[in-house]
């Protein structure tokens, strides 16, 4: 490193020409701006979308419904909400026996 420099020539080096103050400030001086007021934009309100129901696993139990021995049968619909047919199955002869007294399992259907 060149040791030769003055203290001067080390200022400049280091921070950059020095300007005098009256420069600076009348440079930085400008115009008064005018008073600026914000004000919130008005929105149409949107139309409410509809949320998704989550998925639910469903399962359709058929089944024959009578309460003569061999007589007329009804044809009854369960909606289970389960993934298991044997647990859609019992839950659907388990609410037609409250009603019925003859109950067969016809199918079980993935909804």
């Amino acid at each position: 490193m060149n040791s030769d420099l003055s203290e001067e020539e080390m200022r400049l080096a280091l921070f950059g020409s020095a300007q005098p103050e009256e420069q600076i400030l009348a440079s930085q001086v400008d115009d008064p701006v005018p008073e600026v007021v914000f004000t919130k934009p008005t929105v149409a309100p949107a139309a409410k979308k509809k949320v998704a129901k989550a998925f639910k696993p469903r399962l359709r139990v058929t089944l024959s419904v009578g309460n003569e021995f061999e007589g007329k049968t009804y044809e009854l619909i369960h909606d289970a909400d389960t993934l298991s047919t044997l647990l859609a199955e019992q839950e659907a002869v388990k609410a037609a026996r409250k009603k019925y007294k003859y109950v067969e399992v016809v199918s079980v259907k993935s909804m």
